[in-house]
């Protein structure tokens, strides 16, 4: 019988060789900064693989050799070589679970606690070298694209997202006019006089801030921008809603509604009677989070905006 040919390995059309080679060039930089092409990790006579699980046994209580799988995506024969070496140097021990005599846990010795803790320390003073010679800002870079692309790889259950809100800093306003001018050039079509009314806006609020009635919020999800949203003063009784965004990678959280319901009450803690805000008929994911806290519109006019014939809406909430 002949030997079966496999059919060679394709990848999807719509992938271009240079996004791959991108892929490789990061991966062999990467791998290179961080040591993990030398044979020994940390030059402890550990490979990378076993130093990840000698890891996960000094952070964690209770492991199994089914969780190590599953939270290294370890193939099991392999890793059931490393646990027995492992366990002929002394290194680990198993304990009968009491909930179910058919698991068994994991746990280090105290032999391999001591052989652990300098591989942890050397760890440690290595990445906190390499931080180190970065500045504050390039730093901040690059924990945040790692954050990203943690993010974005993996599985869609596993991504964390915590939302924060917090109040403006410096930095913050470039950040509100450059992605409102990106965000609704390309969802809706807006030319660059939009993004010269943002930039106006901010001005203003930045010149005549008034802590006492005006407030920004900025949200971050995962230590990145994700929205924002502004109540500034357009009367002693008035206080005018402005700027909310919410960006893609944050839409169906809740967002949109959080910032919204800051702007309500702060407006109320402030002795305002009334929020306002202008927007347009097309912004129908906005309208809908107005109307939901109890907005209601009360003008509506067709005008020349933004390099289209749009209708503009003037919304009221009395508080």
């Amino acid at each position: 019988m002949s030997e079966e040919i496999r059919p060679e390995e394709t990848r999807p059309a719509e992938i271009e060789n240079a996004e791959i080679d991108r892929v490789r060039r990061f991966n062999r930089f990467y791998t290179r900064q961080i040591g993990l092409l030398n044979r020994h990790y940390l030059d402890s006579g550990f490979s990378l693989a076993e130093v990840r699980i000698l890891y996960e046994l000094a952070h964690r209580d209770a492991l199994t050799a089914s969780d190590l799988i599953r939270e290294l995506g370890i193939d099991a024969g392999y890793l059931s070589r490393v646990l027995l070496a492992f366990k002929k140097r002394g290194l680990i021990a198993r304990e009968v679970s009491g909930r179910d005599a058919r698991l068994s846990h994991l746990f280090l010795t105290g032999k391999g606690r001591k052989i652990f803790a300098p591989l942890q320390s050397r760890s440690t003073g290595d990445i906190g070298r390499m931080l180190d010679a970065l500045s504050p800002e390039n730093r901040g870079q690059l924990i945040r694209a790692m954050q990203r692309i943690e993010r974005v790889l993996a599985p869609a259950g596993d991504r964390p997202q915590p939302l924060l809100l917090r109040t403006h800093q410096s930095g913050d306003m470039g950040w509100v006019v450059h992605r409102h001018g990106a965000l609704y050039a390309r969802e809706y079509g807006f030319d660059q006089t939009f993004e010269a009314l943002v930039a106006e806006i901010i001005a203003r609020f930045i010149r005549n801030f008034d802590p006492r009635r005006e407030r920004c919020w900025i949200a971050e999800k995962d230590g990145e921008i994700v929205g924002s949203v502004f109540i500034v003063k357009s009367s002693k009784r008035t206080a005018k809603l402005r700027l909310l965004l919410v960006e893609p990678s944050a839409r169906g959280l809740g967002l949109g509604r959080r910032l919204v319901e800051e702007c309500v009450r702060f407006a109320r803690d402030s002795g305002y009677r009334k929020i306002v805000l202008w927007t347009q008929s097309i912004l129908t994911a906005a309208r809908a989070t107005y109307k939901k806290q109890g907005f209601e519109l009360v003008h509506s006019q067709p005008e020349r905006n933004f390099g289209y014939d749009l209708i503009a809406e003037t919304w009221e909430l009395k508080l």
